[in-house]
């Protein structure tokens, strides 16, 4: 079994975006795929602690995205990004509808 980088007390600590994603008829697999290349110099950035994206197994226009990271900066940082900036460049005119919505945590994890 893999070893975690996070406890679940220090995963609950952060700043959440989820991210719902509906893609344009026909340009599906266009963002299933920039998505997918998008996990590697996401995950590389030392303010992330996850990027999960999700496809829906019932309607493959919808996608949602779990993002976490250290604190808010972290999420600034990456918006700045080449591989972001690069992203949004190129999806936005296949996105139908994109939503972000931030979190904070107000339970602690024990």
């Amino acid at each position: 079994m893999a070893e975690t980088a996070f406890t679940p007390a220090e995963l609950n600590q952060g700043f959440v975006v989820a991210i719902e994603i509906v893609a344009k008829a026909g340009e599906e697999d266009a963002v299933a795929g920039a998505l997918q290349a998008l996990v590697k110099p996401t995950m590389a950035e030392p303010g992330v602690k996850l990027f999960l994206p999700y496809r829906s197994p019932t309607d493959s226009a919808a996608f949602f995205i779990f993002e976490l990271y250290e604190n808010e900066a972290g999420w600034a940082e990456h918006q700045s990004t080449t591989h972001f900036k690069s992203f949004v460049d190129a999806m936005l005119p296949r996105i139908a509808r994109r939503e972000r919505v931030p979190y904070v945590p107000y339970v602690q994890a024990d």
